[in-house]
């Protein structure tokens, strides 16, 4: 469930990076997948991490 959160947060700090930028649609939905994907990697480390040790 966090992986999932921090993947549509990601993706909406992505696109208004990129609107903020002045990125046309193709910049902002390129910046809103990676940035989803590299939230959602982050998010998934740390609840394997959390799930390890806890």
């Amino acid at each position: 469930m966090m992986t999932i959160i921090a993947a549509f947060a990601g993706a909406i700090w992505g696109a208004y990076l990129a609107k903020k930028r002045g990125g046309n649609k193709k910049d902002i939905a390129q910046y809103a997948v990676s940035s989803a994907m590299v939230f959602g990697l982050f998010a998934m480390v740390v609840s394997i991490i959390l799930l390890r040790f806890i």
